[in-house]
Formats: C-alpha cells, sequence, structure tokens
C-alpha cells in the first residue's frame, strides 16, 4: 500500500514547494488536479509537463495521475444531450491521459459533480448511455498510454449521477474495457447504507484506486470515521495500489493535514501488525 496526497490542498505553493515538503513528510506520491496547472489541461506544454514529472522524480516521487477531471473547465459535460458537447469531453479525456501519460501517472480519478449531472429531462438510462459512450470513445488513447479510468460514485448531495458503488460498477461494466474501473472514496462511500468496510470487501476489487478522508471533508483522523477496520478491508481483499489523501476543508493548514494524515494511517497499519 503505497500513500499519496493531492495538490489542490497546498493551494498557491509552488509545484516544487510541494514536492519537497510532501518527499519530506513520507509520501510517495502526488495526486494532481488539472486546473492548479492551467485552465485546461491543453494549455499545459509537454516541456512543463516533463519538468514536473522529473521534479517529483528528483524528490523520490512519482505522479500518480489526476483527479477532479472537468473542474472548472467550459462546455464539457458527460451526459450532456448535445452529442458535440459529449464528444469535446471525450477529446478532452484523451488529452488528460495524455497529460497523465507524460507526467508518468497511470490514474485518471472522473469525479466532476457538476460536469456529470443529469439535466432535467434526462432520464438515468439515457446518462448511463451517452456516458459509457464517452468512455468507451476514449479506451483505446487510455490504453496506448497505458492509463485507466477510474470511475467514482459520490453522495447524492453532490450529485444525481452515479451514486453508489453499485451504480459507478454498472456503468464500468457497460464501458467494458479493462481500462475502465471502480474507484473507491471514503467520504463518498460513508454516505451509503453499507459501511465502508463492507463496501471495500464487495467493491475493492474492481478498484483502480482508492482516496482517503473523513465523511466530514477532512483529513484521515481528522474526524470519526476509523481507518483501522478500513485498512483491515483493503488489506483481506489484497489491494496494492495508491491510497491517496484527498481533503475538502483545508483547515487548519496543509502542513498539519499532510502530516498527521499521514501518521493516522500509519498508526491504523501499525494496530494491523503492518509495519
Amino acid at each position: 500500500m503505497k500513500f499519496a496526497i493531492c495538490n489542490e490542498l497546498f493551494e498557491d505553493w509552488p509545484l516544487e514547494r510541494i514536492c519537497a515538503f510532501v518527499a519530506r513528510t513520507g509520501y510517495e506520491g502526488l495526486e494532481l488536479a488539472p486546473f492548479t496547472l492551467a485552465s485546461r489541461i491543453d494549455q499545459y506544454p509537454t516541456q512543463a509537463r516533463e519538468q514536473l514529472r522529473q521534479t517529483a522524480a528528483d524528490y523520490g516521487l512519482e505522479i500518480v495521475g489526476l483527479h477532479w477531471l472537468l473542474a472548472r473547465t467550459e462546455g464539457l459535460h458527460l451526459t450532456c444531450p448535445d452529442e458535440h458537447v459529449r464528444a469535446n469531453t471525450a477529446a478532452y479525456l484523451e488529452e488528460l491521459a495524455r497529460a497523465c501519460h507524460q507526467l508518468g501517472g497511470h490514474v485518471l480519478v472522473f469525479g466532476s459533480p457538476k460536469q456529470r449531472n443529469l439535466e432535467p429531462g434526462v432520464t438515468r438510462q439515457q446518462g448511463m448511455k451517452w456516458a459509457a459512450e464517452v468512455f468507451r470513445a476514449v479506451m483505446p488513447t487510455l490504453e496506448r498510454y497505458n492509463v485507466v479510468l477510474c470511475v467514482e460514485p459520490l453522495a447524492p448531495a453532490e450529485t444525481n449521477f452515479l451514486t453508489s458503488c453499485a451504480e459507478a460498477w454498472e456503468l464500468v461494466q457497460m464501458v467494458g474495457h479493462p481500462n475502465c474501473k471502480l474507484h473507491l472514496d471514503v467520504k463518498a462511500m460513508s454516505a451509503e447504507r453499507e459501511p465502508v468496510p463492507a463496501l471495500i470487501r464487495r467493491w475493492a476489487r474492481h478498484a483502480g484506486h482508492f482516496h482517503a478522508n473523513d465523511a466530514n471533508m477532512r483529513g484521515p483522523g481528522f474526524g470519526d470515521v476509523d481507518f483501522v477496520p478500513i485498512f483491515d478491508a483493503l488489506l483481506e481483499v489484497g489491494y496494492d495500489g495508491w491510497v491517496s489523501v484527498e481533503v475538502f476543508d483545508f483547515r487548519p493548514d496543509p502542513e498539519t493535514i499532510a502530516i498527521k494524515s499521514l501518521e493516522y494511517m500509519r498508526a491504523c497499519l501499525r494496530k494491523l501488525g503492518v509495519a
């Protein structure tokens, strides 16, 4: 199990400072939100991508991949009735896959609640059909760059589309490609009726990535969620991918969040007999 952290937590920090601090704290990976690099990923040049990859490597870090894929973009939407919008969305996902590869990453996490919401009059069945078509169109590019698209279920408070692990898995099956997998997020799973460890035991074998956070939108150990049974479930099913800290509440400061989250997760593993 490898620990990473998402870069948007550090807000206006220069990328080299983020890499230096994250590595010094003990993380092995850095996960990136594209909007922190440029308004659109195609505005972040190849040379800058390769330089960031090298900077991370110089500090012993791996760029895990990208998340918040469509955040702060305009004219992109997964389930829009307009086929041109969906085609543009597929093309942008292909550019994200290319950027991910050039940065050294292998994972795209598709959350983007606003850009997947079903618009008035669009049925769930239509939304699933259109989303599957968009994702299927991207699969050859993902395969070429050895990048996996992970579909993230989110809580009903955030979106009206794909609000459970079961629904997200249904879409993954419709896409029907090994480069499309499930994504698991503790905050999102906390909104489901089934306990988080039970959901992990049911779905983690289909997951390509994992986000660690608390139901209160803060970091692991900053709320009431007990990560000992969560890590126990991940170990039981043999999950050996990245565990990335993703928070939405940046209090009290990025340093404290990053340090205390990692300390807490390592303490949970020690309780399970894992060094």
